[in-house]
């Protein structure tokens, strides 16, 4: 019988002790279950053997478990692992959900079955959270394995050389430990929500009856409704935004500026939407009309022909403008429409990874169709193109300090090719056809891997050079709101002053207020010879490591290819030349401070 089920007269508990066994299981998973479970059958045995006392042994044995690591670079990882477990436990399976970076590698001698959900970003690179497994695994330190059962899924974009790299690693490594694959790894794209439903389903059909086998020689592992939660969450997601209202797009650079950047405020007013500074909002927009229409003359259709997109039925030129992605390329819509047009040169190219990775890098998926033009079905037009995905930005803001509001800072893609001014998805919408009072769906994807330190006293050192600085404005807001006494140095860096100083008027008045304790500023083009965030953090290397010594956090926000690795690289050789350590060393004080969350990017 279910709890729910349960009331006074049908068992022999009060309605309060009931409800009070109600509010205790909502609180436990599983295995917490099966162990109370055992305890009282134990309990009641001694009490009936007039208080006999029994074994610890044998009251309760651990249930079989599903271990489920997830590696989460935007929080998508997170998110399939998390409906990873929500399954399984709705089949009354053991699961332990736990972040790779707070996963101790020695651990994985005692796993039986495991499961990795990890995505794939930049140049084949695991999230920042999954880098010392990844290291590990392939370490000579990495434990033998035989015997395991494991699974893995990867995320990635295919839009990429190496595409879900990480996860391919991961199996690879485990299987080279001597682990069996129970499932075929699945590798998915953006577009991943079915495909990972699917995926779940399988992996569980076949983990199922060996945990059930197990288990059933151990701890009973009983399936109970849970009823309610302790837990606040937001209820407005990636699959069910928050259709907010646009206040404020409004240019922040200079007018000579070689960049374009600008300050969004949307209000999240009656959403009852919350978040964390270092958290990330996702923002869906619409494809520009203009192009949309010249698309369907390119194709031959009409813009009122019915589709199907997932579960919906729309108008193609509605699903051209709200639900399909037209400006990011990928392989997959080259495949698809070389077979669609029976294009021979695009054929030709689907059959040549490398031809075609330099064929879409600098096209939109408007300059293909405009390149080679073909009459073809609106149906078929609609399954060439995956679903239009929210771009993720950095949040700007202390909802502390803004209430109801989210601020983002965003630089606008822009950029000449193939005789035409192209725009960014998002940043092209926001910018130059949305206007104040306009309605854009968002959502919270939170981060717990870039957060301030709990302890308010904790110095703080932050580099976030362009729209890096995002994160670091709300982390500023959030400091100066809690009246945070720990110190705050800033490194910011752009091309000019007078043109590209990005909140100025704020990072001077947090200094003048002695919040901001230090502000570095690098502005490359200012001078002849070129110089970046990373050449005035090796000019203060002494201070910077004095800080480090003394506790303090260092967080990077921006660019993940080349100003991250340079800023990685400045802080191995401060650490070398003011630690006296070696360059071995140095990395090993840097995956130290990782480890104790001193050391957090948020990078892109």
């Amino acid at each position: 019988m279910l709890l729910s089920q349960l009331s006074a007269v049908t068992s022999p508990l009060t309605q309060e002790q009931v409800q009070k066994l109600q509010g205790l299981v909502a609180e436990l998973n599983p295995i917490q279950q099966a162990w109370v479970s055992g305890y009282l059958a134990a309990s009641a045995n001694s009490a009936a053997l007039g208080g006999l006392a029994i074994p610890a042994t044998t009251q309760a044995a651990e249930a079989a478990t599903l271990t489920i690591l997830y590696g989460s670079q935007t929080g998508n990882a997170k998110g399939v692992a998390s409906k990873l477990k929500e399954q399984a436990q709705a089949r009354g399976l053991a699961v332990n959900l736990v972040n790779m970076a707070d996963y101790k590698p020695n651990s994985l001698k005692k796993e039986k079955f495991l499961t990795i959900v990890v995505s794939t970003y930049g140049e084949g690179e695991p999230p920042e959270d999954a880098e010392n497994l990844h290291e590990f695994l392939g370490s000579k330190k990495a434990p033998k394995l035989d015997g395991v059962k494991v699974a893995v899924l990867g995320l990635g974009d295919s839009s990429y050389e190496f595409f879900c790299q990480t996860a391919i690693d991961f199996e690879t490594r485990l299987q080279n430990l001597g682990a069996t694959a129970i499932v075929s790894r699945a590798d998915l794209d953006v577009d991943y929500d079915s495909l990972a439903a699917d995926w779940i389903n399988t992996a569980l059909d076949a983990f199922e009856p060996d945990l059930k086998a197990q288990s059933s020689n151990s701890a009973q592992v009983i399936p109970m409704t849970t009823f309610g939660s302790t837990a606040t969450t937001n209820q407005y997601t990636k699959q069910n935004p928050f259709n907010a209202e646009l206040a404020l797009v409004q240019k922040i650079t200079g007018r000579d500026s070689t960049k374009d950047v600008r300050h969004v405020e949307i209000s999240l007013e009656d959403s009852g939407i919350t978040y964390t500074a270092g958290d990330s909002l996702g923002v869906y927009f619409l494809n520009d009309e203009a192009l949309v229409d010249e698309l369907l003359v390119l194709t031959g259709n009409d813009a009122e022909t019915q589709v199907s997109v997932g579960d919906e039925t729309l108008p193609i030129r509605q699903a051209l403008i709200e639900k399909l992605e037209l400006t990011q390329s990928y392989p997959g819509f080259v495949e698809k429409y070389a077979l669609a047009t029976n294009n021979a040169e695009l054929l030709a190219l689907a059959a040549d990874k490398a031809a075609m990775r330099e064929f879409i890098e600098p096209r939109q998926i408007f300059d293909i169709v405009r390149q080679y033009p073909a009459t073809i079905a609106a149906q078929t037009l609609a399954d060439c193109a995956r679903k239009l995905q929210a771009r993720l930005y950095s949040i700007a803001s202390s909802q502390s300090e803004v209430e109801e509001e989210v601020h983002l800072t965003v630089g606008i893609v822009e950029f000449e090719a193939f005789g035409s001014q192209h725009l960014g998805g998002c940043s092209g919408y926001l910018a130059h056809r949305a206007e104040a009072g306009s309605k854009v769906k968002v959502f919270i994807e939170h981060n717990d891997n870039f957060r301030l330190p709990t302890n308010p006293d904790t110095a703080v050192i932050m580099v976030g050079p362009g729209t890096g600085i995002a994160p670091f404005r709300a982390f500023l807001q959030e400091r100066d709101s809690q009246g945070a006494s720990g110190k705050n140095w800033l490194f910011f860096g752009n091309p000019h002053f007078t043109q590209d100083f990005l909140y100025q008027v704020e990072i001077q008045a947090y200094l003048k207020s002695g919040l901001l304790t230090h502000c570095d500023v690098a502005f490359s083009r200012d001078q002849a010879e070129k110089v970046y965030v990373q050449d005035k953090l090796r000019l203060q290397g002494a201070q910077v490591f004095a800080w480090l010594e003394q506790g303090a956090h260092f967080y990077i926000c921006g660019d993940a290819n080349r100003m991250a690795k340079d800023v990685h690289q400045a802080l191995i050789e401060i650490i070398q030349t003011h630690g006296g350590q070696s360059a071995e060393e140095a990395e090993q004080y840097l995956k130290t401070l990782r480890s104790a969350n001193r050391y957090q990017k948020d990078v892109y």
